[in-house]
């Protein structure tokens, strides 16, 4: 027993990893579809849980296994026209992340009560290295490799829970750690036993009560826009058949029904046109004369050739002018809309990897289209989930973000609704409107506090016709950029280094008295 804390056995390995498998799956039911925000906390306890009394090597096997439950569920919708290899690979990939993460972080939980012996160190100090070496996996995870997959961030689940207000403050790293903080405090209270109870419960309902009480970052108006946001309804999968122009005259239609609307501008999602109209005559007529009869550009995405090269694009259309600015994807998704490294991964699954004939290039264009004196965001399908992206546009004087997306890919799957959180968060921690607007659904207009101001049916066509405000509002999260994420990581990975060294110096000092 260390000084102070109780240091209860170790739950027997198959339990351990029993425990882990469900904590996994728990986890998962706080997010989108669920949604049911308050278990992802209680998935992360039960993990750390878990880790309680092990050491690396154990660790590693309880953090892949809850990893592995985790990512199984969270991204079945792969599975839906790719079948299981990609699927597998993804969730592998990331079960080897959290499992190393939580390896270490179980060096902690067993380590750290030595490194700081006092009750503060042990409350103050422990749950921060937790919560920063989680943080650290969710930041590599994010950009690495291939631009890395920022999906499944803790920060996510809470996108409709009392907490999601604090993203404005501390960005979505931030809201990562403080839950996972959270989460540590609890369990290491839960240890402290010569502790009173009610000495112990009254310090986790105060944690709670503080965050709960943080007020939501003011969004100041600086204006209004009017706008028309239209769901073609179109299958516009990587494998639909259709036959050409169907998917633009889908969306040509939806925008008819709303075409005396007295609006700013018009938004139509990702691939909403699928032939180009920089090199085709009759879609661009087709643009012009929606522009025309609206009296408003068109902001519509597409594939478009320049240069021998595609691109994922979003287009300004104005009519009579053309596309007057362009956004190509910056950030197109590896082993779907490019095929990196395609030499060293076609052995493994050839049909899979030459399903993929096109490779989109990365987009090197600002990612702002100033619509008549309004300045758009723009965000191209998962573009939303990555912060630098964000940061980019609000830097840029984004007043407003617009979200385009085809969803068609994962039919009426979580994957839509997981993508709506991310947008959701993003509203909130910008200090922004965000119209995210997809093919399918699931589309809706999110205002900066987070609160749903329209939506469509998914799979229905059909447009969202609302007058939207505008904000240069600069909330601290985007005010800091990324180094709160950096700070935050890096007293995780300091602290385990102290963990590290202290574990190395009781191994010696053991080996050593052995001896003697």
């Amino acid at each position: 027993m260390i000084s102070g804390t109780l240091r209860p056995p170790a739950l027997p390995l198959p339990a351990a990893v029993l425990l882990a498998a469900l904590a996994g799956a728990i986890l998962d039911a706080g997010f989108p579809d669920r949604s049911w925000w308050i278990l992802a906390p209680v998935g992360v306890f039960l993990m750390l849980l878990a880790l309680l009394g092990r050491g690396f090597w154990s660790g590693l096997l309880i953090g892949m296994v809850a990893g592995a439950s985790f990512w199984l569920i969270h991204i079945s919708w792969l599975t839906l026209y790719l079948g299981p290899v990609p699927w597998l690979a993804l969730a592998g990939l990331q079960s080897i992340f959290f499992g190393i993460s939580l390896a270490l972080i179980g060096v902690v939980l067993e380590v750290g009560p030595r490194v700081w012996p006092t009750t503060l160190g042990r409350l103050g100090v422990v749950p921060v290295v937790v919560a920063g070496l989680w943080t650290a996996r969710e930041a590599l995870a994010s950009v690495w490799p291939y631009g890395g997959f920022a999906w499944g961030r803790m920060a996510i689940s809470q996108s409709e829970s009392p907490f999601n207000s604090l993203v404005a403050w501390v960005g979505m790293s931030g809201l990562s750690f403080v839950l996972v903080w959270l989460c540590a405090l609890a369990l290491q209270l839960l240890r402290e036993t010569p502790v009173r109870f009610t000495v112990r419960a009254g310090i986790a309902a105060g944690a709670i009560a503080a965050l709960l009480v943080v007020p939501a970052w003011p969004m100041v108006q600086t204006g209004e826009a009017r706008l028309a946001a239209v769901q073609g309804a179109s299958d516009a999968g990587l494998f639909a058949r259709y036959s050409p122009g169907q998917i633009l005259a889908d969306h040509t239609s939806a925008t008819l029904a709303v075409i005396d609307e007295d609006v700013d501008f018009v938004v139509w999602p990702e691939n909403a046109s699928d032939i180009d109209p920089l090199r085709s005559a009759d879609a661009a007529r087709n643009l012009d004369f929606l522009s025309r009869e609206m009296g408003v550009p068109i902001i519509a995405g597409t594939i478009t050739q320049r240069d021998n090269k595609f691109y994922n694009s979003s287009l300004l259309w104005q009519e009579g002018e053309g596309a007057v600015d362009i956004y190509d994807k910056v950030h197109p998704v590896p082993f779907a809309e490019y095929m990196p490294d395609r030499a060293f991964w076609r052995p493994f699954a050839p049909e899979l990897i030459d399903l993929i004939a096109r490779d989109y290039s990365i987009g090197t264009r600002d990612n702002v289209f100033d619509i008549n004196e309004i300045r758009a965001g723009i965000a191209i399908c998962f573009d939303i989930a990555d912060d630098q992206l964000v940061q980019e546009m609000v830097d840029d004087r984004a007043e407003i973000i617009l979200a385009q997306t085809n969803n068609a890919d994962f039919g009426r799957t979580d994957e839509s609704v997981q993508q709506l959180a991310i947008a959701r968060l993003r509203a909130i921690e910008a200090g922004r409107t965000v119209v995210n607007i997809s093919t399918v659904g699931t589309s809706a207009i999110i205002t900066p506090d987070g609160a749903t101001l329209d939506s469509l049916p998914t799979w229905l066509p059909g447009a969202m016709v609302q007058t939207v405000p505008l904000s240069d509002t600069v909330t601290p999260a985007m005010a800091a950029g990324r180094s709160l994420e950096w700070l935050v990581s890096g007293m995780g990975l300091a602290g385990l280094v102290l963990c590290s060294v202290n574990a190395l110096r009781t191994r010696r000092n053991r080996a050593r008295s052995a001896r003697l």
